[in-house]
């Protein structure tokens, strides 16, 4: 493989940044797709330093962890700053590295094998530090970023309440100036860290209705805390109720702009949704490794059981949707950093700040991805914690095997940053807005694929190959862009009633994002001594997608048929791909025991 930067071949570095929503109706080249094979030599640097960091810090005290032990996380927090772990996105003049997303990527899949200490540290450098590098002043940034960077300051996040959950911006918190002072009244719920956090991103109403963000320090007279909500899992980590009873905030701890705090709000959400996918690949792969050892060890009926045809059928299976979401999340952190390149260049001229707002802008334009992302990284993490849990039969259930913790705290993604449900909505608004904007021009792409919905027979007699697969893919998003359509005329502004319906538009859309970044990834390393794992985890990922999507877009159209005209047949777009799957999740068993562990483990480079 060719030299790189940034996971892309050297001559496509530069090259323009997709508009976000835009996979659906664009052919993508192999070479343009962020691989994790093609990493620099600096960027496995940083994955290897965190995951040292983990195996030598983390891991021999997570018992003591678990007992919420505040001393104990700030230490950790102090040696992960040591690490420059803390310090990624932080800008360089304010004591971090500045570094890419694709940094944080790595960074963040490595911890995911920290258990509980994954959220403290996830809180603190998502949407803890983040608000401050994109929306601080510069004397906001040279207060706090420098300690936040070296662990010195712990940061969390405010925005949750009681009475909102989703609906953030029905928070009650008000906040009234009083000269020099902002009074802050109300409470906050489910407060990452909040137990030994020193800087607080707290978001309340001005004047009722002007949704802001302040800079709360502890120690702040009237600002008070819960006691330690009793968890199902991530039980090593502080959450607690934030308690504001007339906490007056020095005026200048305003963090943006009077009203504008969605933004924030709305911005930071975004990247945790992505880091959150992106710990769940870590997690997953770690599953696989865990599950596949223990099958080849345990012994049953005089063999082992990895022997058996059910328990491939599970290694398979997690390992190709293991290798689906890590061909999407960093096929995506290479589109995040192209466009946060671009966007520094548009806005050099303009200064420091203005550059850091043009660069979460870009992010933004990446809404619809976020949030799929998050959904299917979640749902893919808890599936592969299940049937890890299986594979260990009742020595999974115990919490003297690793299996059952991992069980447990698993279970929280699927509520965080946004539960997976108000996700799958966001995915399809979100989505028509920028077909209504005019940056993705999903109608017209629509209305050719209901045209063009004659039978397109996949051609099972060309064999299994990655080409088959390809025009598998390509069918799974031209029956999305046609579900999508028909769902949209038949329906039209009372389509956000429709959940359901626009639940499983969601998930079409998730699935040809990770099929077609799957088979893309095995594309660019064809020949490559990951090659053949690729293919065959791609392949398996790929038909199992459009199998799944065929029940999808049936029970779409269905329902779509009774709020308008549904001219479209499934068929046209999802032929049956003849594959035998069970084979092919055979293959991709033996594939993961031969390497004792996740098939496409990064070593060498390729």
């Amino acid at each position: 493989m060719s030299e790189t930067v940034g996971g892309r071949p050297a001559d496509a570095s530069h090259a323009h940044a997709p508009v976000g929503g835009s996979f659906l109706v664009e052919d993508v080249a192999p070479e343009n797709v962020t691989v994790p094979e093609a990493l620099s030599d600096e960027l496995r640097m940083f994955g290897r330093t965190a995951a040292e960091f983990v195996a030598r810090e983390v891991q021999p005290v997570a018992e003591r962890l678990e007992g919420l032990d505040y001393e104990l996380s700030r230490q950790l927090m102090l040696a992960a700053g040591a690490q420059g772990l803390l310090a990624v996105e932080v800008p360089e003049e304010h004591g971090g590295l500045g570094s890419s997303k694709l940094a944080s990527t790595v960074v963040t899949e490595a911890l995911a094998a920290s258990g509980s200490f994954n959220v403290t540290f996830n809180a603190h450098v998502g949407i803890g530090t983040l608000p401050l590098v994109y929306f601080g002043t510069p004397e906001q940034k040279a207060r706090y970023l420098p300690g936040l960077a070296s662990g010195e300051l712990v940061a969390a996040y405010c925005l949750t309440e009681p009475g909102s959950g989703s609906d953030s911006l029905a928070a009650e918190a008000r906040a009234v100036l009083d000269g020099e002072h902002w009074v802050l009244n109300g409470t906050k719920m489910w407060i990452s860290n909040a137990g030994f956090a020193d800087v607080f991103t707290v978001f309340a109403q001005v004047d009722g209705d002007k949704f802001s963000a302040f800079i709360v320090e502890r120690g702040t007279t009237g600002l008070s805390f819960g006691p330690e909500e009793r968890k199902m899992g991530i039980k090593g980590s502080s959450t607690r109720m934030v308690v504001l009873e007339n906490a007056r905030v020095p005026r200048g701890n305003l963090l943006g702009e009077v009203g504008k705090g969605h933004h924030i709000a709305f911005g930071i959400l975004n990247i945790g949704r992505f880091k959150l996918a992106v710990g769940a690949a870590g997690g997953a792969k770690r599953l696989v490794g865990l599950a596949q050892g223990y099958a080849r060890e345990r012994r049953q009926f005089g063999s082992p059981i990895a022997e058996f045809g059910l328990i491939k059928e599970k290694v398979g299976g997690m390992g190709a949707h293991t290798y689906a979401l890590e061909s999407a999340v960093y096929r995506l952190a290479g589109d995040l950093d192209a466009a946060v390149e671009g966007a520094r260049a548009r806005a050099a001229a303009a200064g420091s700040e203005a550059q850091a707002r043009a660069e979460l802008e870009a992010l933004s334009d990446y809404s619809v991805e976020f949030s799929f992302i998050k959904v299917f990284g979640s749902e893919i993490l808890d599936a592969v914690a299940d049937e890890a849990l299986q594979v260990y039969g009742g020595y999974g259930f115990s919490a003297d095997y690793p299996i059952e913790a991992t069980y447990r705290d698993s279970r929280i993604n699927r509520i965080f940053e946004g539960t997976n449900e108000i996700n799958r909505m966001l995915t399809v608004e979100q989505l028509l807005k920028r077909a209504l904007r005019g940056r993705v021009d999903l109608q017209g792409a629509a209305k050719a694929a209901v045209a063009d919905a004659g039978p397109k027979p996949l051609g099972a007699e060309a064999g299994g190959d990655l080409a088959h697969a390809r025009r598998a893919v390509a069918g799974l998003k031209s029956a999305t862009l046609a579900v999508t359509g028909v769902a949209a005329m038949a329906f039209e502004r009372g389509l956000e009633d429709e959940q359901e319906l626009m639940a499983r538009v969601a998930d079409l859309v998730g699935l040809a994002y990770l099929a077609e970044s799957a088979v893309l990834r095995a594309e660019r390393l064809r020949g490559e001594p990951q090659g053949g794992a690729a293919d065959v985890l791609a392949r398996l990922f790929a038909f199992e997608a459009v199998d799944r999507a065929r029940s999808l877009a049936t029970e779409a159209l269905r329902r779509a048929g009774h709020g308008g005209p549904a001219a479209v047949s499934v068929d046209a777009y999802l032929a049956d791909h003849g594959q035998d799957l069970i084979a092919l999740r055979r293959a991709a068993a033996e594939l993961t025991y031969e390497a004792d562990g996740y098939p496409l483990a990064r070593g060498r480079r390729a």
